[in-house]
Protein backbone atom coordinates (compact mmCIF):
# COMPACT_ATOMS: atom_id res chain seq x y z
CA UNK A 1 0.00 0.00 0.00
CA UNK A 2 1.15 3.53 -0.76
CA UNK A 3 1.18 6.18 1.98
CA UNK A 4 -1.93 7.71 0.38
CA UNK A 5 -3.72 4.34 0.41
CA UNK A 6 -2.83 3.89 4.08
CA UNK A 7 -4.26 7.34 4.79
CA UNK A 8 -7.50 6.38 3.03
CA UNK A 9 -7.71 3.18 5.06
CA UNK A 10 -7.14 5.11 8.30
CA UNK A 11 -9.96 7.50 7.34
CA UNK A 12 -12.36 4.60 6.91
CA UNK A 13 -11.34 3.05 10.24
CA UNK A 14 -11.66 6.38 12.06
CA UNK A 15 -15.12 6.96 10.61
CA UNK A 16 -16.17 3.67 12.17
CA UNK A 17 -14.65 4.63 15.53
CA UNK A 18 -16.32 8.06 15.51
CA UNK A 19 -19.62 6.30 14.79
CA UNK A 20 -19.26 4.30 18.00
CA UNK A 21 -17.08 1.30 17.18
CA UNK A 22 -14.01 0.53 19.31
CA UNK A 23 -10.61 1.12 17.77
CA UNK A 24 -9.55 -2.51 18.08
CA UNK A 25 -12.77 -3.82 16.57
CA UNK A 26 -12.66 -1.31 13.70
CA UNK A 27 -9.03 -2.10 12.92
CA UNK A 28 -9.65 -5.84 13.04
CA UNK A 29 -12.62 -5.51 10.70
CA UNK A 30 -10.60 -3.47 8.22
CA UNK A 31 -7.66 -5.91 8.31
CA UNK A 32 -9.93 -8.90 7.65
CA UNK A 33 -11.48 -7.15 4.67
CA UNK A 34 -8.16 -5.84 3.33
CA UNK A 35 -6.46 -9.15 2.52
CA UNK A 36 -4.04 -7.30 0.25
CA UNK A 37 -2.57 -5.39 3.21
CA UNK A 38 0.70 -6.80 4.53
CA UNK A 39 1.85 -6.69 8.13
CA UNK A 40 3.70 -3.42 7.51
CA UNK A 41 0.57 -1.86 6.03
CA UNK A 42 -1.57 -2.99 8.96
CA UNK A 43 0.94 -1.58 11.43
CA UNK A 44 1.14 1.73 9.56
CA UNK A 45 -2.65 2.12 9.41
CA UNK A 46 -2.90 1.30 13.11
CA UNK A 47 -0.26 3.90 13.93
CA UNK A 48 -2.14 6.54 11.92
CA UNK A 49 -5.43 5.74 13.63
CA UNK A 50 -4.01 5.89 17.13
CA UNK A 51 -2.07 9.06 16.43
CA UNK A 52 -5.24 10.68 15.13
CA UNK A 53 -7.04 9.68 18.33
CA UNK A 54 -4.23 11.00 20.53
CA UNK A 55 -4.35 14.31 18.66
CA UNK A 56 -8.06 14.42 17.96
CA UNK A 57 -8.66 18.06 18.93
CA UNK A 58 -5.64 19.56 17.20
CA UNK A 59 -5.98 17.36 14.12
CA UNK A 60 -9.67 18.23 13.77
CA UNK A 61 -8.80 21.92 13.92
CA UNK A 62 -6.03 21.62 11.34
CA UNK A 63 -8.11 19.38 9.08
CA UNK A 64 -11.32 21.33 9.27
CA UNK A 65 -13.54 18.73 10.92
CA UNK A 66 -13.91 16.00 13.53
CA UNK A 67 -14.31 13.25 10.93
CA UNK A 68 -12.00 10.52 9.74
CA UNK A 69 -11.02 12.64 6.77
CA UNK A 70 -10.62 15.76 8.88
CA UNK A 71 -8.37 14.02 11.40
CA UNK A 72 -6.08 12.46 8.81
CA UNK A 73 -5.99 15.70 6.81
CA UNK A 74 -4.98 17.47 10.03
CA UNK A 75 -2.20 14.96 10.66
CA UNK A 76 -1.03 15.32 7.05
CA UNK A 77 -0.86 19.10 7.35
CA UNK A 78 1.00 18.90 10.67
CA UNK A 79 3.53 16.47 9.20
CA UNK A 80 3.86 18.19 5.81
CA UNK A 81 2.50 15.14 3.97
CA UNK A 82 0.58 16.90 1.19
CA UNK A 83 1.01 13.84 -1.01
CA UNK A 84 -1.56 11.90 0.98
CA UNK A 85 -4.28 14.13 -0.48
CA UNK A 86 -2.87 14.60 -3.99
CA UNK A 87 -5.48 12.42 -5.70
CA UNK A 88 -3.30 9.30 -5.98
CA UNK A 89 -5.00 5.98 -6.87
CA UNK A 90 -6.57 4.36 -3.77
CA UNK A 91 -5.81 7.51 -1.78
CA UNK A 92 -8.17 10.16 -0.39
CA UNK A 93 -9.75 12.70 -2.71
CA UNK A 94 -7.77 15.94 -3.07
CA UNK A 95 -8.26 18.74 -0.57
CA UNK A 96 -11.35 20.86 -1.12
CA UNK A 97 -11.56 24.67 -0.87
CA UNK A 98 -13.88 24.39 2.12
CA UNK A 99 -11.35 22.28 4.08
CA UNK A 100 -9.39 25.30 5.27
CA UNK A 101 -8.73 24.36 8.87
CA UNK A 102 -7.07 26.54 11.47
CA UNK A 103 -4.09 26.51 13.80
CA UNK A 104 -5.07 25.11 17.23
CA UNK A 105 -4.13 26.98 20.38
CA UNK A 106 -4.08 26.45 24.13
CA UNK A 107 -5.67 23.27 25.43
CA UNK A 108 -6.85 22.47 21.91
CA UNK A 109 -3.21 22.38 20.75
CA UNK A 110 -2.40 20.09 23.69
CA UNK A 111 -5.36 17.81 22.86
CA UNK A 112 -6.96 18.20 26.27
CA UNK A 113 -10.77 18.19 26.72
CA UNK A 114 -11.87 21.57 28.13
CA UNK A 115 -13.58 20.12 31.19
CA UNK A 116 -10.47 18.16 32.17
CA UNK A 117 -8.01 21.02 31.79
CA UNK A 118 -8.56 22.59 35.27
CA UNK A 119 -8.32 19.18 36.93
CA UNK A 120 -5.12 18.26 35.11
CA UNK A 121 -3.58 21.67 35.79
CA UNK A 122 -4.34 21.26 39.49
CA UNK A 123 -2.74 17.81 39.51
CA UNK A 124 0.32 18.52 37.38
CA UNK A 125 1.11 22.13 38.28
CA UNK A 126 4.03 23.58 36.36
CA UNK A 127 4.48 20.31 34.44
CA UNK A 128 1.00 20.49 32.89
CA UNK A 129 1.96 21.67 29.40
CA UNK A 130 5.04 19.44 29.12
CA UNK A 131 3.15 16.35 30.27
CA UNK A 132 0.20 16.98 27.98
CA UNK A 133 2.56 17.55 25.07
CA UNK A 134 4.22 14.21 25.80
CA UNK A 135 0.80 12.54 25.85
CA UNK A 136 0.27 13.52 22.20
CA UNK A 137 2.74 10.86 20.99
CA UNK A 138 2.98 7.11 21.35
CA UNK A 139 4.52 5.65 24.49
CA UNK A 140 7.91 3.95 24.40
CA UNK A 141 7.99 0.16 24.26
CA UNK A 142 9.38 -1.14 27.55
CA UNK A 143 10.09 -4.67 28.72
CA UNK A 144 10.63 -6.08 32.19
CA UNK A 145 13.47 -8.56 32.50
CA UNK A 146 12.14 -11.36 34.68
CA UNK A 147 14.43 -11.13 37.72
CA UNK A 148 13.34 -14.59 38.82
CA UNK A 149 15.10 -16.09 35.81
CA UNK A 150 17.46 -13.63 34.13
CA UNK A 151 19.58 -10.55 34.76
CA UNK A 152 19.08 -7.28 32.94
CA UNK A 153 22.31 -7.41 30.94
CA UNK A 154 21.76 -11.02 29.92
CA UNK A 155 18.24 -10.14 28.77
CA UNK A 156 19.64 -7.33 26.62
CA UNK A 157 22.11 -9.74 25.03
CA UNK A 158 19.48 -12.42 24.42
CA UNK A 159 17.11 -9.90 22.84
CA UNK A 160 19.90 -8.57 20.61
CA UNK A 161 20.41 -12.08 19.30
CA UNK A 162 16.83 -11.97 18.07
CA UNK A 163 17.15 -8.59 16.39
CA UNK A 164 15.63 -6.59 19.25
CA UNK A 165 17.75 -3.72 20.57
CA UNK A 166 17.09 -2.64 24.16
CA UNK A 167 18.78 -0.49 26.77
CA UNK A 168 18.34 -0.06 30.53
CA UNK A 169 15.57 2.33 31.51
CA UNK A 170 16.43 4.48 34.56
CA UNK A 171 12.99 4.29 36.17
CA UNK A 172 13.21 0.66 37.39
CA UNK A 173 16.01 -1.85 37.93
CA UNK A 174 14.79 -4.41 35.39
CA UNK A 175 13.15 -2.06 32.87
CA UNK A 176 14.42 -2.23 29.29
CA UNK A 177 13.47 0.35 26.68
CA UNK A 178 13.24 -1.18 23.21
CA UNK A 179 14.94 0.98 20.59
CA UNK A 180 14.74 -1.35 17.57
CA UNK A 181 12.72 -4.39 16.58
CA UNK A 182 9.69 -3.79 18.80
CA UNK A 183 7.39 -5.65 16.43
CA UNK A 184 9.48 -8.80 16.85
CA UNK A 185 8.93 -9.06 20.61
CA UNK A 186 5.77 -11.15 20.74
CA UNK A 187 7.29 -13.72 18.37
CA UNK A 188 10.64 -13.86 20.16
CA UNK A 189 11.95 -16.77 22.20
CA UNK A 190 12.74 -14.43 25.10
CA UNK A 191 9.09 -13.41 25.32
CA UNK A 192 7.66 -16.87 24.69
CA UNK A 193 9.83 -18.42 27.41
CA UNK A 194 8.95 -15.80 30.05
CA UNK A 195 12.38 -14.17 30.25
CA UNK A 196 10.84 -10.79 29.48
CA UNK A 197 7.36 -9.27 29.76
CA UNK A 198 5.93 -6.14 28.20
CA UNK A 199 5.41 -3.67 31.03
CA UNK A 200 5.58 0.11 31.21
CA UNK A 201 8.54 1.53 33.14
CA UNK A 202 6.37 3.45 35.63
CA UNK A 203 4.29 0.33 36.27
CA UNK A 204 7.52 -1.46 37.10
CA UNK A 205 8.60 1.44 39.33
CA UNK A 206 5.34 1.13 41.27
CA UNK A 207 6.12 -2.52 42.06
CA UNK A 208 9.72 -1.66 42.90
CA UNK A 209 8.46 0.85 45.49
CA UNK A 210 6.35 -1.75 47.30
CA UNK A 211 7.57 -3.01 50.70
CA UNK A 212 8.08 -6.61 49.57
CA UNK A 213 10.17 -9.23 51.39
CA UNK A 214 10.55 -12.99 51.30
CA UNK A 215 7.81 -14.84 53.15
CA UNK A 216 5.09 -12.19 52.95
CA UNK A 217 1.48 -13.05 52.15
CA UNK A 218 0.46 -10.67 49.37
CA UNK A 219 -2.82 -10.16 47.50
CA UNK A 220 -3.15 -8.37 44.17
CA UNK A 221 -6.79 -7.39 44.62
CA UNK A 222 -7.34 -5.82 41.16
CA UNK A 223 -4.97 -7.99 39.16
CA UNK A 224 -6.32 -7.44 35.66
CA UNK A 225 -3.98 -9.23 33.26
CA UNK A 226 -1.50 -9.83 36.07
CA UNK A 227 1.45 -7.70 34.98
CA UNK A 228 2.10 -6.33 38.46
CA UNK A 229 1.35 -9.74 40.00
CA UNK A 230 4.17 -11.30 38.00
CA UNK A 231 6.47 -8.35 38.69
CA UNK A 232 5.91 -8.81 42.45
CA UNK A 233 6.57 -12.54 42.19
CA UNK A 234 9.89 -11.81 40.49
CA UNK A 235 11.05 -9.49 43.28
CA UNK A 236 10.62 -11.71 46.35
CA UNK A 237 9.60 -15.20 47.42
CA UNK A 238 6.00 -14.46 48.29
CA UNK A 239 2.83 -16.37 49.00
CA UNK A 240 0.93 -14.56 46.30
CA UNK A 241 -2.77 -14.40 45.45
CA UNK A 242 -4.45 -12.64 42.52
CA UNK A 243 -8.09 -11.57 42.25
CA UNK A 244 -10.08 -9.50 39.80
CA UNK A 245 -13.73 -8.50 39.74
CA UNK A 246 -13.77 -9.73 36.13
CA UNK A 247 -12.00 -13.12 36.38
CA UNK A 248 -11.62 -13.57 32.62
CA UNK A 249 -9.02 -10.80 32.65
CA UNK A 250 -6.75 -13.24 34.49
CA UNK A 251 -7.31 -16.09 32.03
CA UNK A 252 -3.72 -16.04 30.75
CA UNK A 253 -2.11 -15.49 34.15
CA UNK A 254 -1.56 -19.17 35.10
CA UNK A 255 0.24 -19.85 31.81
CA UNK A 256 2.30 -16.67 32.10
CA UNK A 257 3.21 -17.51 35.69
CA UNK A 258 4.35 -20.99 34.70
CA UNK A 259 6.34 -19.54 31.84
CA UNK A 260 7.92 -17.00 34.21
CA UNK A 261 8.80 -19.68 36.75
CA UNK A 262 6.73 -18.20 39.60
CA UNK A 263 3.71 -19.30 41.61
CA UNK A 264 0.42 -17.38 41.82
CA UNK A 265 -2.87 -18.51 43.36
CA UNK A 266 -5.98 -17.20 41.57
CA UNK A 267 -8.88 -16.63 43.91
CA UNK A 268 -12.55 -15.71 43.52
CA UNK A 269 -12.83 -15.08 47.26
CA UNK A 270 -9.91 -13.10 48.69
CA UNK A 271 -11.51 -13.11 52.13
CA UNK A 272 -10.99 -16.88 52.37
CA UNK A 273 -7.20 -16.61 52.62
CA UNK A 274 -7.08 -13.43 54.73
CA UNK A 275 -5.32 -11.92 56.52
CA UNK A 276 -2.54 -10.82 54.18
CA UNK A 277 0.56 -8.83 55.03
CA UNK A 278 0.11 -6.50 52.07
CA UNK A 279 -2.59 -5.85 49.50
CA UNK A 280 -1.95 -4.10 46.20
CA UNK A 281 -5.04 -2.28 44.95
CA UNK A 282 -4.30 -1.19 41.38
CA UNK A 283 -7.82 0.20 41.14
CA UNK A 284 -10.04 0.84 38.11
CA UNK A 285 -9.50 4.46 37.10
CA UNK A 286 -9.77 6.99 34.29
CA UNK A 287 -6.50 5.75 32.82
CA UNK A 288 -5.46 9.34 32.22
CA UNK A 289 -1.82 8.44 32.78
CA UNK A 290 -1.93 5.84 30.01
CA UNK A 291 -3.92 7.70 27.36
CA UNK A 292 -0.97 7.42 24.96
CA UNK A 293 -1.80 3.71 24.78
CA UNK A 294 -5.59 4.06 25.00
CA UNK A 295 -6.43 7.48 23.53
CA UNK A 296 -10.11 6.61 23.18
CA UNK A 297 -10.38 6.88 26.95
CA UNK A 298 -9.47 10.56 26.91
CA UNK A 299 -12.51 11.48 24.86
CA UNK A 300 -14.89 8.96 26.47
CA UNK A 301 -14.35 10.10 30.07
CA UNK A 302 -17.11 12.28 31.57
CA UNK A 303 -17.53 14.04 34.94
CA UNK A 304 -20.18 11.48 35.82
CA UNK A 305 -17.87 8.57 35.07
CA UNK A 306 -15.08 10.17 37.09
CA UNK A 307 -17.41 10.47 40.10
CA UNK A 308 -18.51 6.85 39.62
CA UNK A 309 -14.89 5.70 39.59
CA UNK A 310 -14.20 7.56 42.83
CA UNK A 311 -16.96 5.55 44.49
CA UNK A 312 -15.50 2.29 43.19
CA UNK A 313 -12.03 3.27 44.41
CA UNK A 314 -13.35 4.12 47.89
CA UNK A 315 -15.10 0.76 48.06
CA UNK A 316 -11.97 -1.18 47.09
CA UNK A 317 -9.88 0.63 49.70
CA UNK A 318 -12.48 -0.04 52.39
CA UNK A 319 -12.55 -3.73 51.46
CA UNK A 320 -8.78 -4.02 51.49
CA UNK A 321 -8.64 -2.46 54.96
CA UNK A 322 -10.53 -5.46 56.35
CA UNK A 323 -8.03 -7.94 54.87
CA UNK A 324 -4.55 -6.60 55.65
CA UNK A 325 -2.75 -4.06 57.86
CA UNK A 326 -0.94 -2.54 54.88
CA UNK A 327 -2.34 -1.37 51.54
CA UNK A 328 -0.62 -0.15 48.40
CA UNK A 329 -3.09 2.02 46.47
CA UNK A 330 -2.19 2.61 42.81
CA UNK A 331 -3.76 4.25 39.78
CA UNK A 332 -2.58 4.99 36.26
CA UNK A 333 -4.09 8.46 36.65
CA UNK A 334 -2.86 12.02 37.03
CA UNK A 335 -6.06 13.28 38.64
CA UNK A 336 -6.24 14.30 42.29
CA UNK A 337 -9.86 13.13 42.36
CA UNK A 338 -8.59 9.56 41.95
CA UNK A 339 -5.36 9.90 43.92
CA UNK A 340 -4.79 12.31 46.81
CA UNK A 341 -8.52 12.93 47.32
CA UNK A 342 -9.23 9.21 47.67
CA UNK A 343 -6.45 8.77 50.21
CA UNK A 344 -7.71 11.77 52.19
CA UNK A 345 -11.24 10.33 52.18
CA UNK A 346 -9.97 6.93 53.31
CA UNK A 347 -7.91 8.37 56.17
CA UNK A 348 -10.84 10.50 57.28
CA UNK A 349 -13.04 7.39 57.45
CA UNK A 350 -10.28 5.21 58.98
CA UNK A 351 -8.50 7.21 61.71
CA UNK A 352 -6.51 4.14 62.75
CA UNK A 353 -4.59 4.23 59.47
CA UNK A 354 -1.80 6.53 58.31
CA UNK A 355 -0.07 7.39 55.04
CA UNK A 356 3.47 6.00 54.94
CA UNK A 357 4.51 7.47 51.62
CA UNK A 358 3.50 8.53 48.11
CA UNK A 359 5.06 8.28 44.66
CA UNK A 360 3.99 10.07 41.48
CA UNK A 361 5.20 9.35 37.96
CA UNK A 362 4.55 11.18 34.68
CA UNK A 363 5.81 10.76 31.10
CA UNK A 364 8.53 13.25 32.00
CA UNK A 365 10.05 10.36 33.99
CA UNK A 366 9.96 8.17 30.89
CA UNK A 367 6.86 6.07 31.60
CA UNK A 368 3.11 6.37 31.97
CA UNK A 369 1.43 8.48 34.60
CA UNK A 370 1.05 6.57 37.89
CA UNK A 371 0.26 7.31 41.52
CA UNK A 372 1.13 5.10 44.48
CA UNK A 373 0.27 5.51 48.16
CA UNK A 374 1.36 3.14 50.93
CA UNK A 375 -1.08 2.96 53.83
CA UNK A 376 -0.41 1.35 57.23
CA UNK A 377 -2.79 0.46 60.03
CA UNK A 378 -1.66 1.76 63.41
Amino acid sequence: MTPAARAAAAIAVLDGILAGDSAEHALTGWARAARYAGSGDRAAVRDLVFQALRRRRSAAALGGGDTGRGLILGLARAAGEAGWFAGAPHGPAPERPDEVGRVPAGDEALDVPDWLSPRLRAALGADYAAVMQAMRDRAPVVLRANAARIGRDEAIARLAGEGIAARPHPLADFALEVTEGARKIQHSACFASGLVELQDAASQAVVQALPLADGLRVLDLCAGGGGKTLAMAARARLSLWAHDATPRRMADLPLRATRAGVSVILTDSPEAAAPYDLILTDVPCSGSGSWRRDPEGKWALTPGRLAELAGVQDGILARAATLAPRIAYATCSFLREENEDRIAAFLSAHPDWRLQGEHRFTPLDGGDGFYLAILQQL
